[in-house]
């Protein structure tokens, strides 16, 4: 296993421990039996397919395991959602449905979730069991992470009781994971079934649809729905945030360790692509491939729907992702730039001001995530031309060794600025944003922890840390609850977080570093941004790589040369006969191969950083084009290594410093020298 993937197991390992494990175990699919008249203890409600039985407690009503959409089984399969066969009598919905197909995460405590199965697509809703006449009551939608391949809305931890007892319609729901969730395949764009790719982004769709269509008859307010996500979830709010598929089906966005300018994970085109850097098509077909399934044609959809649902699963999950990567791909990991529901990355659509202008609340825990990663020969290299200035802002001492370094670069340039820069650039779009960090640790915990790991805010935010901590709850466990539970109640709400007994929570103001944190002490306060030094590098250096998509919109600005520098993730010696070469594409279309608009080669590049130049004719820029820089390594016929995570896409111009971070492929004959390198 790789640096990259020991450092990135590490911290997953942490969140696993701390938040999949407190949930609860639940049943499958309750058979379909009579149902008593709805009593004390029940709730009854009829929505557009047909009438529920619910349960009632503690002042809520709950109905769990309602489907949204039907079974994605058999020749659905790898569809969008299709609508749910209506039933008559009344249904059930006292116990939660299958979380889809998945392997969970061993753990301390039980497993989280149901039993996995295809036939997922469900939802659960809360609402207050006391309500006016009348009343409509706001929605909050809540997208459950897991990294695309593991979780679901039946843990505990996402009850939505304490949510309702606040006076909010509280809906949690599943979408598909894995190679159910995110697959393209020739046979499947042949077909024409409809669009394809970003299946779990159409089940999210489908599930707010659903609460538009239904929301009045479950007393809530149609045209106040507050979209909800962390971690995967989180990514997945900003790109509906970011996608015309979802206008006008939610008003308000929360962002919890979501990221915010790249894809977490994913970010492949549908079609195109090639050896070093595949499309979902490709990837598909390496899929097929290995389960023995050749052809392009309806044979092929038709075998690749009959393979059993374990073996579509592989073998993924959270863990999983952690190991070399495969050779070739066989799992996109997420995200599918198809050009209709996913058009570009976040980051570029909100710079373009494509985003839905709506009230966002965002933020990330201090101890989150590095989903991203700096390179880990020499991480302060990220920063290009600006690498003395990191090593004087990150390691002032000189005593901070390389993992830790890498690991706190990473979760600057995951998290961190990323929440900074989706909340400067929606207020630049004339929407309010309110800016987060959670640094709160559970009193049983103790005072060892360095700061919050990734997922511990969820708890409190939704008020279910009797669920995380059980008895070892504390005074201030609950009094920072109430602190965070209350904020996002009241944004859900309003739109805005602030409301009586609450600290002042200030608007996002670009020209100012202040955020609100939720304090080691359980407090909450607005403070300028510690941080502030170390997010400001981030950002310079990811605006001129444009990590994030964007267009370049204006020709006369695209004059060459352009220049950058290609490092590797692993400290590497390369030989005499190594070759070097470097693309600039236009990728905008997603239908047809890139078009090459420069080319450099380096012959015996030496070893890296290695510097590079190309050349190109400015009068062949489009405005409103995607353009692409890529790398490879070849030495004779062999490909050792590519530019990481597929092609980086430029925001233009002349002059740009674009560093490219290369990873190892298939075609690499033997052991890389240790990754534990100096700083420069």
């Amino acid at each position: 296993m790789t640096a990259a993937a020991r450092i990135a197991g590490t911290l997953i390992a942490v969140a696993v421990a701390l938040f999949i494990a407190p949930a609860l175990a639940a049943p499958p699919h309750p058979a379909q039996e009579p149902t008593p008249a709805p009593g004390p203890d029940r709730a009854a409600v009829t929505i557009d397919s047909g009438a529920l039985a619910g349960a009632e407690s503690e002042g809520v009503q709950s109905f769990k395991g309602v489907p949204f959409a039907a079974p994605p089984v058999g020749a659905l399969r790898w569809r969008a959602p299709q609508p749910v066969a209506p039933w008559t009598g009344v249904r059930p919905a006292t116990e939660y449905g299958h979380d889809c197909m998945q392997i969970p995460v061993p753990s301390d405590a039980a497993p989280a979730g149901t039993t996995p199965s295809e036939d997922c697509l469900v939802l659960n809703v809360w609402r207050p069991s006391v309500r006016k006449p009348g009343e409509k009551l706001p929605v909050m939608v809540w997208i459950p992470g897991g990294a695309y391949v593991n979780g679901g809305a039946s843990p505990a931890v996402y009850d939505g009781s304490a949510m309702a007892r606040q006076g909010i319609v509280f809906v949690s729901a599943n979408y598909r994971l894995g190679r159910f969730g995110f697959f393209a395949h020739p046979a499947l764009i042949a077909a024409q079934e409809g669009a394809i790719g970003n299946f779990a982004y159409m089940d999210q769709i489908e599930a707010l649809r659903w609460v538009k269509r239904n929301a009045a008859a479950l007393g809530g307010d149609p045209d106040r729905v507050t979209l909800a996500g962390q971690s995967a979830g989180g990514d997945s709010v900003m790109h509906l945030l970011t996608s015309p598929a979802a206008a006008g089906l939610f008003h308000r966005a929360v962002v919890m360790s979501g990221g915010g300018r790249f894809p977490l994970q994913g970010g492949v085109p549908l079609t195109g692509g090639d050896a070093q850097a595949p499309s979902a098509e490709q990837i598909g077909v390496a899929f097929a491939a290995s389960t023995g399934i050749t052809g392009t044609g309806p044979e092929a959809l038709a075998a690749l729907r009959a393979v059993p649902d374990d073996k579509v699963l592989g073998g993924i999950n959270m863990l999983s992702l952690l190991n070399a990567p495969e050779n070739p791909l066989t799992h996109t990991e997420g995200a599918i730039v198809d050009g209709n529901l996913v058009i570009a990355s976040p980051g570029e659509r909100l710079r373009a001001r494509q985003a839905a202008p709506m009230p966002i609340l965002i933020g990330t825990t201090s101890a989150d995530l590095p989903a991203k990663l700096p390179p880990l020969v020499s991480p302060l290299s990220y920063f290009g031309s600006e690498a003395g200035r990191a090593l004087k802002i990150y390691n002032p001492s000189g005593t901070l060794q390389n993992l830790p370094l890498i690991m706190t670069i990473g979760v600057d340039m995951a998290m961190h600025e990323p929440a900074r820069f989706v909340a400067r650039q929606m207020t630049a779009s004339g929407a309010p944003a309110w800016l987060y960090r959670f640094d709160y640790v559970a009193g049983s915990l103790g005072a060892s922890a360095t700061g919050a790991a990734h997922a511990t805010d969820v708890p409190y935010f939704l008020g279910t840390i009797a669920v995380r901590y059980g008895d070892a709850v504390t005074a201030k466990d609950r009094s920072t609850a109430r602190l965070a539970s209350g904020y996002l109640a009241n944004f859900v709400k309003t739109g805005d977080p602030n409301g009586q007994g609450l600290p002042a929570w200030k608007k996002v103001d670009p020209s100012r570093s202040d955020l609100m944190m939720l304090t080691r002490e359980g407090g909450a306060a607005m403070k300028a941004d510690p941080l502030k030094a170390r997010l400001d590098l981030v950002e310079r250096a990811a605006s001129a790589a444009a990590s994030a998509a964007a267009a370049i919109s204006d020709p006369k600005a695209a004059r060459g040369p352009l220049k950058g520098t290609a490092t590797f993730r692993e400290r590497i010696a390369l030989p005499p006969e190594a070759v070097l070469e470097v693309l600039l594409e236009d990728v905008s279309k997603h239908d047809a191969p890139a078009e090459r608009i420069g080319r450099a080669l380096i012959e015996g590049p030496g070893n890296p950083p290695i510097s590079f130049e190309i050349s190109y004719d400015p009068s062949r820029i489009t405005p409103g084009h995607r353009y692409a820089v890529r790398a490879r390594i070849t030495v004779g016929d062999k490909t050792w290594f590519a530019t990481d995570g597929g092609t980086q896409v430029l925001a233009g111009g002349s002059g740009s410093d674009v560093p490219l971070l290369l990873k190892r492929t298939g075609g690499f004959p033997g052991k890389a020298a240790g990754s534990e390198a100096k700083q420069p």
